[in-house]
């Protein structure tokens, strides 16, 4: 191995270990509360050696989405991997993002508290090659609902890209309120939150293969009419 080879490897060792530390900085303090000086004392390095790495806060917050973005692709590949339909892979891979929620739930707030903030697409401006990599869970989304209209077993008349969004902040949004009221739910009207994720998939699965609630006059649209 010769020397700049090697000074690579361990300056892509030392990138690795300070945002290890970083996750766990900001997992236990939050992004808004945290500090590059508490990051520096975790990784026991100089502020000034943080920053040959990371230029901001923003920076290393980043680095830490696009690992969440990278799990939640891999975990995506692996549960289409094994439908043989469309509307199979798109469930499969609903049933991956609320796993996903279950088992890194640090890594879920961090990527629901950068979308909400936009961080994402500020910082993947800067870097083409990674902002494709973070979107690739969307296409995998996306390449799953055109194999269904493809299949016949989703609906031919949707628009996946759109479709791919709406499902994405549906499920979101349907996770949100499982975390946020779960209790309450249960408690005051005896629901448990499984039941409401439930319920939810079959909304969806319903919506993609008969019919869709037209919102002005409340009647449903079936695609054999």
């Amino acid at each position: 191995m010769g020397i700049e080879e090697r000074r690579e490897r361990e300056r892509r060792q030392r990138r690795n270990d300070i945002v290890d530390a970083a996750e766990s900085v900001f997992f236990s303090k939050g992004y808004a509360v945290a500090t590059m000086d508490d990051v520096a004392e975790q990784a026991e390095l100089s502020k000034g050696t943080l920053y040959l790495y990371f230029k901001s806060k923003e920076d290393l917050y980043f680095a830490i989405i696009f690992r969440a973005h990278q799990m939640l692709c891999e975990r995506f590949r692996q549960a289409v991997a094994t439908q043989a339909t469309g509307l199979e892979q798109v469930h499969a891979i609903g049933k991956a993002y609320v796993q996903f929620y279950y088992d890194c739930k640090d890594y879920y707030t961090a990527l629901v508290y950068s979308e909400a903030r936009g961080m994402c697409c500020e910082q993947g401006a800067e870097d083409n090659q990674k902002i494709h990599e973070m979107n690739r869970p969307m296409a995998i989304l996306i390449e799953a609902l055109n194999l269904g209209v493809a299949d016949g077993s989703i609906r031919s008349d949707i628009n996946p890209v759109e479709t791919a969004v709406i499902l994405w902040a549906n499920t979101t949004g349907l996770m949100q309120v499982v975390s946020k009221k779960g209790n309450m739910l249960h408690n005051h009207f005896d629901i448990q939150p499984d039941d409401i994720i439930k319920a939810g998939f079959d909304m969806i699965r319903e919506w993609l293969t008969h019919g869709v609630v037209d919102q002005t006059d409340n009647q449903s649209v079936d695609k054999e009419e």
